[in-house]
């Protein structure tokens, strides 16, 4: 009786400890980064580690939330990805033209399908998603420039620099693909209304994706998908215009 109710007592401490540690640890991340929306915060099998969910984004971070650690964690003793699963898409609309100018735009064969993606120049998932979108055709892609300065100091005044170079589309694959940094130039930019548009939006971190049709997906996808949900939602637009 007595080895039972000492078991109970370690169980109900480890489970608060562990309680107590994630909540530290979500505690650290809001006040550190007060503009990001974390879903989620859980302990992982890893000592002192813990899993991250911000949107479609998964990270793994310290108690103290000043390291992050971005890709999926594997058990290799089962032979499993262990890595979370974050909540999909949501429905907002599609930008209209005049917000659209505010965006860098990139024709791609005849354009006639339309993508609109929320990318911060030094997020590394934004990075991953501009290399995917190198393998879609047909489609017109509008880049809105949205600097999380919480997590990226530097990405505001390196988003203006992209938008005021000579050729904002070239500038941003040149830095988000090889690190090329733009020439440092100042002019009338949209960042700010960037920032306010796509929190109007709910985007609550980067990469964030619009389809035609209102489909907001949060986090980078890989080419498969982003061409299935791409080709879905330009017939439904196609088709309700008829």
């Amino acid at each position: 009786m007595k080895k039972t109710i000492l078991l109970l007592s370690l169980a109900l401490a480890t489970s608060f400890n562990v309680s107590a540690s994630v909540e530290k640890t979500t505690a650290n991340l809001k006040k550190a980064y007060p503009a990001t929306t974390f879903n989620k915060v859980e302990k992982t099998p890893i000592s002192g580690i813990y899993e991250v969910v911000m949107g479609q984004n998964v990270a793994y971070t310290d108690v103290n939330g000043r390291y992050f650690i971005f890709g999926n964690l594997y058990d290799m003793h089962t032979q499993k990805d262990i890595t979370a699963t974050p909540d999909s898409s949501q429905k907002v609309y599609f930008p209209n033209a005049e917000q659209l100018k505010n965006a860098i735009k990139e024709v791609k064969g005849n354009g006639q399908r339309k993508i609109v993606v929320f990318s911060d120049p030094d997020c590394p998932y934004c990075a991953r998603l501009e290399q995917t979108l190198i393998g879609l055709d047909n489609v017109t892609i509008y880049t809105f420039l949205y600097p999380l300065e919480q997590l990226h100091p530097t990405a505001k005044s390196t988003a203006i620099n992209i938008w005021c170079s000579k050729d904002p589309a070239k500038a941003m694959k040149d830095y988000m693909l090889a690190k090329i940094k733009p020439e440092i130039k100042t002019c009338k930019n949209p960042i700010d209304s960037n920032i306010a548009f796509g929190s109007g939006f709910g985007v609550q971190g980067t990469p964030s994706i619009i389809f035609e049709d209102g489909t907001l997906i949060p986090g980078a996808m890989s080419l498969e998908a982003i061409e299935q949900q791409l080709q879905k939602s330009h017939d439904k637009v196609v088709n309700n215009a008829k």
